[in-house]
């Protein structure tokens, strides 16, 4: 069963980013770091983000905090606002996060833990894509 210290750590993080809007599509990679403060843990991710036909790869960063909330996980943006909540004992679960007029779904795939994958799926009048990340320990 996961919980929330089982993410403690440094992980190697690929994230594929498809845009449905005819946009381009992207490419992440680096590492995504679990760092316990205050109770919890503070997510933080670095990586190189490449565009498909860009000739410039461009520096991405992003940070979470995670947090107990009974046998769920609570993820905050990095200024405190809630995110969205999840169960990590189940092998694929599923949150929302609504950001009118756009809609973010997730799914959490744990079933080859500690391989692990999230998959965003966010449809709106704003945006619209699908961003996909693989987990794994560095």
């Amino acid at each position: 069963m996961r919980q929330l210290i089982d993410f403690d750590g440094t992980w190697h993080i690929t994230r594929t980013i498809t845009d449905f809007t005819g946009g381009p599509n992207a490419q992440l990679v680096g590492q995504c770091s679990f760092t316990p403060q205050g109770g919890g843990l503070v997510q933080a991710e670095v990586g190189t983000l490449q565009f498909v036909g860009a000739s410039v790869a461009l520096k991405a960063e992003r940070r979470y905090a995670w947090t107990s909330q009974g046998s769920d996980i609570a993820v905050y943006f990095d200024d405190g606002r809630f995110f969205h909540a999840f169960d990590p004992r189940g092998d694929v679960v599923s949150a929302t996060h609504d950001c009118p007029p756009d809609r973010y779904d997730v799914t959490y795939d744990f079933s080859a833990w500690p391989l692990w994958q999230v998959t965003w799926r966010v449809h709106g009048p704003r945006k619209d894509y699908t961003s996909l990340t693989e987990f794994s320990r560095s």
